[in-house]
């Protein structure tokens, strides 16, 4: 695609927008980790209702994440974002004025549907807002929202420990929710769901102001020829009748759902948010204050954005595949030397280290790499719902690893757990080795012959 100076320049702008969404997820996902030290006397919790106060974001966000594919399909990429900020925006409000345990409940349910639907709607809209030459650094800027957002949520923690107010630590995260939920509506259409909605002016003028108009016109030719091809290979399937979710049933997307469903579950299998997560109360348990046990989770949220950065300069580079593999390598080592410092119970210092090693790993690859895979694996015809899929599997596995990392580190021990999670690293090197195509530079008939071929063992020819 011929994309002019000032069209980049546009482009990035809308899409560092969008990815308020995403910043929005790591805020959420991580205030909670310093908010529930305060939380938990005020409201007098026991171990399970304070586990609860944190997975059943989870819970939303996975039925977040199930329903909003339909919605883009339907509604258009912008009405689902609107509908995202003003979850966000509605449950934030109602954890910050509960007066008990069920409000907070509540207020981190509807926190959750946001965060699903963000999860979900944020890759598919950048994909199709972004020119192929930006496409993989804005889908990695992606995940380094997540960790900004996660990142400013422990400095909030972090200023409101002396006094313990947990309150004010949800009433910062509604700011940018209410940002979102107004530069919403200023935010152009994604050009693919207009061609996909018969809205071929909109969306050749929507393109015009990033290409120009002979490029619009390109762009808008290249999507109605992936629209009919989608439609004549889909009469072929027996689930062409299909709709929603069932149209992923269809043996067009079968290895793509494989892939990126499996993806989704390694992703969070590997253990990461245990770290992200509980990495206070972590540290806790070593003997630190409540106070320094955050200053703690601040220094693996540095290094959790600082290595979102590098992703962000790789990922257009060297791409997908190398970072994935580096990645995974190292996250398999360093957990594995996590889990030995755990049972060998060495100083709180060495056991930071390993946590930081751990993150750092994740941070360069298995975190950006696959939310930018995701939507590119799928045609776009599918995407909604395939990356709806997907990021629903990624918080229903985080929350079963999430809801069983404590009860199990207290069976077993800390370092054991830590161990099983290298192992699933190495599982997921074998998996990513074997199916998982590289995107860099391709557009999608290339990529999905390569996929296609990594799954039935088979040349397959580009179309």
């Amino acid at each position: 695609m011929d994309v002019s100076t000032e069209g980049l320049k546009k482009a990035r702008r809308a899409g560092l927008f969008v990815n308020l969404g995403t910043f929005l997820i790591g805020y959420t996902t991580g205030v909670i980790a310093g908010a529930l030290l305060y939380i938990g006397p005020d409201f007098g919790l026991d171990e399970l209702q304070s586990s609860l106060v944190t997975t059943v974001l989870l819970l939303g966000a996975m039925v977040g994440a199930l329903g909003s594919g339909r919605v883009a399909d339907r509604r258009g990429r912008k009405a689902t974002l609107l509908l995202a900020a003003i979850l966000f925006t509605v449950g934030l409000a109602l954890a910050a004025v509960a007066p008990g345990f069920w409000v907070l409940l509540l207020g981190r349910a509807v926190m959750g549907l946001g965060v699903g639907t963000a999860s979900a709607l944020v890759p598919t809209y950048l994909t199709e807002l972004s020119p192929t030459q930006i496409r993989g650094r804005m889908l990695a800027l992606n995940q380094l929202m997540q960790n900004v957002g996660m990142l400013v949520a422990y400095l909030v923690n972090l200023t409101f420990s002396s006094s313990g107010n947990w309150r004010a630590m949800f009433w910062v995260g509604a700011i940018p929710a209410v940002v979102l939920a107004l530069g919403a509506l200023k935010l152009p259409e994604s050009p693919s769901w207009l061609v996909a909605q018969g809205r071929v002016d909109d969306a050749r003028s929507t393109l015009g102001e990033v290409t120009g108009t002979e490029g619009a016109d390109r762009v808008v030719q290249r999507y109605r020829r992936e629209a009919a091809d989608d439609a004549d290979r889909s009469t072929q399937d027996e689930e062409s009748e299909q709709q929603g979710w069932q149209a992923l049933r269809a043996p067009r997307v079968r290895a793509a759902v494989v892939v990126g469903l499996g993806l989704a579950a390694l992703q969070q299998l590997v253990g990461i948010n245990t770290v992200l997560y509980y990495a206070p109360t972590i540290m806790a348990q070593t003997g630190l204050t409540a106070s320094n046990s955050i200053l703690y989770s601040v220094v693996i949220g540095v290094v959790n954005l600082l290595m979102s950065f590098l992703s962000l300069r790789l990922i257009d580079r060297v791409g997908r595949r190398p970072l994935l593999i580096t990645s995974l390598v190292g996250m398999g080592v360093s957990v594995a030397l996590l889990g030995l410092a755990f049972v060998a119970d060495l100083s709180p210092l060495l056991k930071l280290i390993g946590m930081v090693l751990y993150v750092m790993s994740f941070a360069v690859g298995m975190g950006p790499v696959f939310w930018a895979l995701l939507p590119e694996i799928f045609p776009s015809a599918y995407r909604a719902q395939g990356t709806s899929a997907g990021s629903a599997t990624n918080w229903l596995s985080n929350f079963a690893v999430s809801t069983a990392f404590l009860p199990l580190a207290g069976a077993i021990g800390t370092g054991p757990v830590f161990l099983v999670f290298a192992v699933v690293c190495l599982f997921a090197l074998g998996f990513v080795g074997k199916y998982v195509p590289e995107t860099k530079d391709r557009n999608f008939a290339q990529i999905d012959a390569d996929l296609r071929s990594r799954w039935s063992g088979q040349q397959v020819q580009a179309a």
